[in-house]
C-alpha cells in the first residue's frame, strides 16, 4: 500500500500541474480584455485662463490584442464622467458637450502599430467623440506584462492632445471660459487567462 501512495502521489502532482498550467496558458493571439477597475482616462482643461482643471472617466471597456505589436479597440462610458461634482458631471453629458443621450461613447480603435523604441509604439487609428472620428497617432508605452495567478496582465499608458472644437465641442471656447485643447492620459491594464 506504501509502495502505491509513494508512486501515485507524485503523478497526481504532476497532473494537477499540468492541468493548472494549461488553464493559464493563452491561446497566441487571444486578446487582452481591459479591466475597468485597473484602468483609467484622465482629461485636464485649462479653466478661465487660470488653472488646471482634472476629471476622469470612470468605465473603460475593450481590448488588445498582441503584446508585442498591440491593436487596441477601446470604449469609453460617457456617462461615468467623474469631476467630482455632480452638477458639473451632469453638464458635461449635456448637449453642450459630450451629449451622452446621442452619443454614450467614444472609441479608439487601432489601424497600425509601429515600434519605435524599448517598450515604446506609435500607433495610429481612429478616435471618435460626440458623433465625430478623426484620425489620431499617439505615442504608447508598454507600462509592463506578467503572468500569475489571476493569468496574464499587460498594461500600457499614453498622453495625448485633442481639439475638442475639431469633435464639435465649442462650448465655453470662444468665451476663453475653457480651452479647446483638452489633455488625456489614458492607462490601460488587461488580461487574459
Amino acid at each position: 500500500m506504501l509502495l502505491i501512495k509513494l508512486l501515485i502521489t507524485p503523478l497526481l502532482i504532476g497532473l494537477s500541474m499540468l492541468f493548472t498550467l494549461q488553464e493559464t496558458t493563452p491561446v497566441a493571439g487571444e486578446a487582452f480584455q481591459v479591466d475597468p477597475v485597473h484602468s483609467t482616462a484622465i482629461f485636464r482643461v485649462h479653466h478661465l485662463g487660470a488653472g488646471m482643471f482634472y476629471g476622469r472617466f470612470n468605465d473603460i471597456s475593450g481590448t488588445i490584442t498582441g503584446d508585442e505589436n498591440p491593436a487596441f479597440d477601446i470604449s469609453i462610458d460617457i456617462n461615468s464622467v467623474d469631476t467630482n461634482s455632480e452638477k458639473l458631471d451632469a453638464h458635461l453629458k449635456s448637449p453642450d458637450f459630450f451629449n451622452a443621450v446621442e452619443f454614450p461613447s467614444m472609441t479608439f480603435k487601432s489601424s497600425a502599430t509601429k515600434k519605435v523604441g524599448d517598450k515604446k509604439y506609435e500607433v495610429a487609428g481612429e478616435i471618435t467623440i460626440h458623433g465625430v472620428t478623426k484620425p489620431l497617432s499617439v505615442l504608447i508605452s508598454k507600462t509592463g506584462q506578467v503572468t500569475g495567478r489571476r493569468g496574464e496582465s499587460i498594461g500600457f499608458e499614453m498622453e495625448f492632445v485633442i481639439t475638442r472644437s475639431e469633435f464639435g465641442m465649442n462650448y465655453g471656447v470662444e468665451s476663453g471660459a475653457l480651452s479647446d485643447n483638452i489633455k488625456i492620459i489614458v492607462a490601460l491594464e488587461a488580461g487574459r487567462k
